[in-house]
């Protein structure tokens, strides 16, 4: 982790590595906050873990992850004279990738809480189904919802 101030300008955490950026955001919900050492070892563990189930390099089976987990389309509340509607609009890409992060960590969470499974393991598995696009995972699961409601407002 490179301790670096990604926040302070619009547009920085563009640059920052997208690990990082999975790193920080494992480090969620209360318990957890400012916890950035074990959010680093959990993502080391998921890794270590996809590297042994997939045999590729475990940084470019995140980015494939991440290209899949963003939804393209989503839908917007335009309201007009108290009338609210919801109008399809095209997601930008910064929007797409910290969205995908987001649901990439809020699915392992999710499968992780009250779960025989440690979260690395559930990690790791929600960031292999992404990159394959197997609708098992949470992020694909929750992007085709997004879309099909973008289409059906459009």
């Amino acid at each position: 982790h490179t301790a670096g101030r990604w926040q302070p300008r619009r547009f920085r955490k563009a640059q920052c590595p997208i690990v990082e950026r999975l790193v920080c955001s494992m480090m969620m919900h209360g318990r957890n906050n400012g916890k950035k050492a074990m959010a680093v070892r959990i993502v080391k563990h998921a890794f270590e873990i996809i590297h042994l189930l997939t045999d590729k390099n475990p940084v470019q089976v995140l980015v494939e992850a991440v290209k899949n987990g963003g939804p393209r389309e989503d839908s917007t509340r335009i309201g007009s004279a108290g009338v609210v509607r919801r109008q399809a609009v095209d997601v930008s890409p910064l929007r797409r990738v910290n969205q995908a992060i987001y649901l990439i960590c809020y699915g392992a969470r999710q499968s992780a809480f009250r779960n025989i499974k440690t979260i690395a393991e559930c990690l790791a598995d929600e960031i292999i189904n992404c990159a394959k696009e197997s609708s098992n995972s949470y992020a694909i699961k929750k992007k085709d919802e997004i879309e099909r409601v973008a289409k059906a407002n459009r």
